[in-house]
C-alpha cells in the first residue's frame, strides 16, 4: 500500500499543473487510505505538499505573464488569517467524539473525512460538466467580496485541509475580471501561501515527520512539471472531466467508508 502511495503521490502534483488545482483532493485520500494517517496530520500534511508543489508550479505562470500578484495578495492575506486560525485554535479545539446518542456518534474524524468527501462530490460535478470556460468580466474589480470569497475558502482550507482550487479559479474570474489562464497561475500563487503559511500553525502544534513529508512532496514537485506540459498538449476540458470523474468516484467512497456502510 505504501509503494502505492509513493506512485499515487506524483498523480497530486500531475492534477495541480494540468489543472491548477485537486491536489489536496488526491493528497487527503492517499495519506489516509494508503499511508494510515490520521485525518487531522493527513490535513496538515497536506497544505505542506500541495502549498509547495503549487509554488513550484506557480514559477513558470509567473514567467508566462499568467500569474496577477495584486489580485494574488488581495485574495491570500484574508485567506491566510482564516487559515491560521482555524489551524492553530479551531482545529485543535475539535474533541474527538463531537456528537454522541444511543444510535449515532459523530467522531472528530468522521466530521472532517465527510466535510471532505461532500467537497469532492460537489466539486466533481462542476469538472463533469461540458461547459465552456468561464468569460471574465473587465468592469469590475469586486474587492469586498474577493475579501469576503478570501475568508471563507481559508476558512475550510483551514478545517480540511483542501487548497480549494476549484473554487478559487471560478471566483477570480468572476469577481476579479480576470481571464482563465491568469486565474489557473494565479490560484496555483495563492494555494502556494495559503497552504505553507496555513501549515505553521501546524508546525507549532504538532510533530512533523519532516523525512517522509519531504518524500512525498519531492514526488509531488516531479509530478507538476509533467502536469505543467500535459496542460499544453491535451485539451483542459478534457482533462478537467476525466479529474471530476475519479473525484466523484473518490469522494463517495470516502462518505461509504466514514459512514461505516459495506467497511
Amino acid at each position: 500500500m505504501e509503494i502505492l502511495g509513493y506512485l499515487a503521490a506524483v498523480l497530486v502534483g500531475v492534477v495541480l499543473g494540468a489543472l491548477g488545482g485537486g491536489g489536496s483532493i488526491l493528497s487527503i485520500p492517499i495519506l489516509v487510505y494508503l499511508f494510515g494517517i490520521e485525518p487531522v496530520m493527513a490535513s496538515a500534511y497536506s497544505l505542506f505538499i500541495v502549498g509547495t508543489t503549487s509554488l513550484v508550479g506557480a514559477v513558470p505562470k509567473y514567467r508566462e505573464h499568467l500569474v496577477n500578484l495584486r489580485t494574488g495578495i488581495l485574495f491570500g492575506i484574508p485567506s491566510i488569517i482564516a487559515i491560521f486560525c482555524t489551524r492553530k485554535w479551531i482545529v485543535p479545539a475539535l474533541p474527538d467524539i463531537i456528537l454522541q446518542t444511543e444510535t449515532f456518534t459523530l467522531s472528530k474524524r468522521t466530521l472532517l473525512l465527510g466535510l471532505f468527501g461532500m467537497l469532492m462530490v460537489l466539486a466533481s460535478f462542476s469538472m463533469i460538466k461540458n461547459r465552456k470556460e468561464p468569460e471574465a468580466n473587465h468592469k469590475r474589480f469586486r474587492t469586498f467580496l474577493v475579501i469576503v470569497e478570501g475568508l471563507l475558502i481559508g476558512f475550510l482550507t483551514g478545517l480540511v485541509g483542501a487548497g480549494g482550487g476549484f473554487l478559487i479559479i471560478p471566483a477570480l474570474v468572476f469577481l476579479t475580471g480576470l481571464n482563465f489562464k491568469t486565474a489557473v497561475g494565479t490560484s496555483l500563487f495563492i494555494i502556494a501561501i495559503n497552504s505553507l503559511l496555513g501549515f505553521l500553525g501546524d508546525v507549532l502544534t504538532y510533530t512533523i515527520d519532516w523525512e517522509f513529508l519531504l518524500s512525498i512532496t519531492a514526488l509531488a514537485v516531479g509530478g507538476i512539471l509533467i502536469g505543467n506540459v500535459m496542460a499544453r498538449k491535451q485539451p483542459a476540458q478534457l482533462l478537467r472531466k476525466a479529474f471530476g470523474w475519479l473525484t466523484l468516484l473518490m469522494g463517495v467512497f470516502i462518505l461509504i467508508r466514514e459512514s461505516g456502510f459495506f467497511f
